[in-house]
C-alpha cells in the first residue's frame, strides 16, 4: 500500500511541475520561456504523459503558438521540438490531428522566413514531418 501511494505522491509532483513549466511559458522573460521549452522537452521525451496532455493540449498548443509566434531563434527551436513531442505523445488520433492542423500553418510561416534562424527553422521542418507523419488525417 505504501509503495503505490509513493508512486503516485511521484507522479502527482511530475505533474505539478509539468503545470508549472507550462506556465512559465507565457512569462514575460525569454530565458524563462526556454527554461521552460527545455524542461518540457525533457519531460516529454522521458515519460508517456498522454492522459495528463490530453486535457491539457489546448493550451500547451496555445503557449507554444506564441512562442513560435513572438519568440526568436533559440525558443522558435525549442517550440517546435516540444511540439514534435506533444504530436508523439498524442499519437494518431484526433487530438493529435487536432494539435498538429491548429500549428501547420505557422510552423510553415516559420519555416519558409528567411529571417528566422536556421536552428528554427530546422526544427519547425522536423516537426512539420514528424506531425504530419504521426497525425495528419489528409494523405496530402
Amino acid at each position: 500500500g505504501s509503495e503505490a501511494a509513493s508512486e503516485q505522491g511521484q507522479e502527482e509532483e511530475v505533474e505539478d511541475r509539468l503545470k508549472e513549466h507550462m506556465d512559465s511559458l507565457l512569462d514575460k522573460s525569454a530565458k524563462a520561456r526556454q527554461a521552460a521549452l527545455q524542461s518540457l522537452r525533457l519531460a516529454l521525451s522521458s515519460k508517456t504523459l498522454s492522459e495528463f496532455l490530453l486535457e491539457r493540449r489546448l493550451t500547451l498548443t496555445d503557449s507554444l503558438e506564441k512562442c513560435l509566434k513572438k519568440g526568436k531563434g533559440e525558443e522558435q527551436a525549442l517550440a517546435g521540438t516540444v511540439l514534435t513531442l506533444l504530436c508523439l505523445q498524442m499519437g494518431s488520433g484526433p487530438e493529435g490531428e487536432e494539435v498538429f492542423r491548429s500549428l501547420k500553418p505557422l510552423l510553415i510561416s516559420v519555416l519558409t522566413d528567411s529571417a528566422a534562424s536556421p536552428s528554427a527553422r530546422q526544427s519547425c521542418a522536423t516537426a512539420l514531418g514528424m506531425c504530419c507523419y504521426i497525425a495528419a488525417a489528409d494523405l496530402e
